[in-house]
């Protein structure tokens, strides 16, 4: 524990002179009274509050260290922790282009890829897991980490329509969605090394293309699987239509070849995902994958804890009170 107001501490010090000055009163002011003989008192019984007598003097002295060492402001030391555990490391890399707001997966294919990759990445802890998302353009939504309280923040905080609202460059650069995570993935000493792409399009757009990224992948040793999610023929698409939202059924277009490439290239499988079971499914197979000994830093940050003594100070200030006007209230 430690003390952002240290300074404060030297005040425990005038309790020594506090401490001196109640024992000097204590013999200079008790009442006397003068008598032939105090034989006849030496075995009178001690009444039970002779014994209490300095306890309102005790609970002040607790009341004021407790005050000072509050105002001291004491805090819990941060701290690294370290611990073994095993995992792969693991990029995933969504398509976000606005034929991803499809409804033929519920309520649409972006969302529905959303709540299976959260389900995903709650059972699977020891992971390293990184997010790219990708339309027009690619970037990373987070780096590769294991704290995967952050990694939910931010996908959570993820806009479904941001390519609809021109935040990217619509399209659909599936090359660039890899090369993005493989430059997340490149230096990792793990055994398995893996990106999940997952798209509803064919490559359209984009400076490298996917034949040449998944290439690149390959030499780094990194695997990856391929899924087409949407269903087959006619998708439900919202259009905005003067202010208003009209429902299309436009086709369904996957390019399942360059993904079964893909897939092939590095050692990956490629999945077609109609619906969200077959998510579940696509997800499910990471566990067959060889995991690898990564080693873990965690960071304890540090948090106030001058409430207790606040209480204690408090409490013994409320408890001398409490004693000196009633069982051992002195009379003058």
């Amino acid at each position: 524990m430690t003390f952002a107001n240290y300074e404060y501490l030297f005040l425990l010090l005038l309790l020594i002179p506090y401490i001196v000055w109640y024992w000097r009163c204590q013999r200079s002011s008790t009442p006397s009274l003068q008598v032939s003989s105090t034989e006849s008192y030496l075995r009178a019984p001690k009444s039970w509050r002779i014994y209490l007598l300095h306890l309102p003097f005790l609970c002040r002295l607790v009341c004021i260290a407790a005050a000072v060492l509050a105002l001291a402001r004491p805090q819990t030391t941060n701290r690294w922790t370290s611990r073994d555990v095993e995992g792969i490391d693991i990029m995933l890399s969504m398509d976000v282009s606005t034929s991803m707001l499809a409804e033929d997966l519920k309520p649409n294919r972006i969302e529905a890829a959303k709540q299976v990759a959260i389900e995903f990445i709650n059972g699977r802890p020891n992971d390293n897991i990184g997010l790219t998302l990708f339309a027009g353009e690619a970037f990373t939504q987070c780096p590769m980490t294991t704290d995967h309280a952050v990694l939910l923040n931010l996908l959570n905080g993820m806009r479904v329509d941001m390519a609809q609202r021109g935040l990217i460059d619509d399209g659909t650069a599936l090359g660039m969605g890899i090369a993005n995570a493989v430059t997340r993935l490149k230096d990792s000493k793990a055994k398995s090394k893996v990106i999940i792409l997952l798209t509803d399009g064919t490559n359209n757009c984009g400076q490298i293309s996917p034949n040449t990224a998944a290439d690149i992948a390959k030499s780094f040793g990194i695997r990856v699987y391929t899924i087409g999610v949407g269903t087959n023929g006619t998708a439900r698409y919202p259009m905005q239509v003067g202010g208003h939202i009209q429902y299309l059924n436009v086709p369904v277009e996957i390019d399942t070849k360059t993904l079964a490439t893909i897939a092939t290239k590095t050692d990956g499988e490629f999945y077609r995902a109609t619906n969200t079971e077959k998510l579940h499914e696509v997800y499910a197979k990471i566990d067959q994958l060889e995991k690898t000994k990564m080693n873990v830093k965690q960071y304890s940050k540090r948090y106030e804890a001058f409430v207790p003594f606040a209480l204690v100070a408090v409490l013994a200030l409320l408890l001398e009170l409490l004693l000196r006007h009633t069982l051992l209230r002195r009379i003058p």
